[in-house]
């Protein structure tokens, strides 16, 4: 993949839509290499160097105490999308390159890498977004498309992003999820949920899941289906897999709404999902096209939203 310079800027500034439909590949998604990696060189493998840098030290650049600004919460963005993006069911960042441009219902709009990356930033980091023609905002861009770059254009491998659980057939419960994680995730960090700082006191060791240090309210995992699904096939973390996982769903979905049933940063979402009709049916916040309330939308049950929408 060589991508530099005007080459880069103009295939992600474009907003023609490619196909949605994200044909499922048949291999599990195996990322690439860079140290294997002989092809790729000069400004573009720096640029995939410091953008895989970015992305698995982000506090170290931009937290609190980031060299390049102060603009994020301290989280690393592999923290939400593990191992740099690389984990199969991870949330991983594998059929990025081959789906962007898309169109997205909660802007109403067609997006590019730059905006999707940026709505991390500002969401599942509580901060600020980057200038697009900065070097920060280039590396990561590259970094992520030269992790895809063998994936076809329209398709998601197996393996990517988040795997869709089953519904539960009652709501998901944050007091029998609050003994779950006292059990089960509390070690890590811990009954406050602030997490534990790494060494250097710059970035987390294991991230915070609540309070003023982590996710705000728009971030994508603060949907419950994403974060039981990320929970179930990741945690706890290099204990369990997505072939050996260490909760039952039920319990996932639990552990996750007691989570999210914690303060956390607010962000005003006014212009989210100008359709509502098309929101997801975890949205946690009206309004809705349907009857059903706040409360159930964010804890489920689910059948019934997701029948009364077909």
């Amino acid at each position: 993949m060589v991508i530099v310079g005007v080459i880069l800027h103009h295939l992600l500034q474009t907003t023609s839509p490619v196909n949605t439909a994200t044909k499922p590949a048949d291999s599990l998604w195996i990322a690439p290499s860079l140290f294997s990696d002989v092809e790729t060189a000069g400004t573009e493998r720096q640029l995939v160097a410091y953008g895989e840098a970015l992305i698995v030290h982000t506090a170290q650049y931009l937290g609190p105490k980031g060299s390049v600004s102060q603009t994020t919460n301290g989280m690393n963005c592999q923290n939400c999308h593990l191992d740099g993006g690389t984990r199969a069911w991870g949330n991983n960042y594998s059929a990025v390159a081959s789906t962007y441009p898309k169109f997205r219902e909660r802007s109403g709009q067609v997006e590019n890498i730059y905006k999707r990356v940026n709505d991390c930033l500002e969401r599942s980091l509580n901060g600020l977004p980057l200038d697009t023609a900065s070097r920060e905002m280039q590396a990561i861009a590259t970094y992520i498309k030269w992790l895809g770059k063998s994936v076809p254009k329209g398709t998601k491998p197996t393996g990517a992003g988040l795997e869709k659980l089953p519904f539960p057939d009652r709501a998901a419960s944050p007091l029998i999820g609050k003994k779950l994680y006292e059990e089960k995730c509390a070690s890590c960090h811990l009954n406050t949920g602030e997490g534990v700082l790494a060494a250097n006191g710059n970035m987390y060791q294991y991230p915070p899941l609540w309070g003023q240090h982590s996710y705000n309210d728009g971030a994508g995992l603060y949907r419950l289906s994403n974060f039981a699904s990320y929970i179930k096939n990741n945690m706890p973390y290099n204990q369990a897999s997505h072939l050996n996982p260490a909760l039952q769903n039920i319990e996932a979905w639990d552990v996750a709404a007691y989570v999210n049933s914690m303060p956390r940063p607010h962000l005003n979402q006014y212009a989210d999902y100008p359709n509502i009709a098309k929101k997801p049916f975890d949205t946690p916040y009206g309004p809705y096209a349907d009857a059903f309330n706040e409360q159930q939308h964010k804890y489920g049950p689910y059948k019934p939203i997701v029948a009364a929408g077909k």
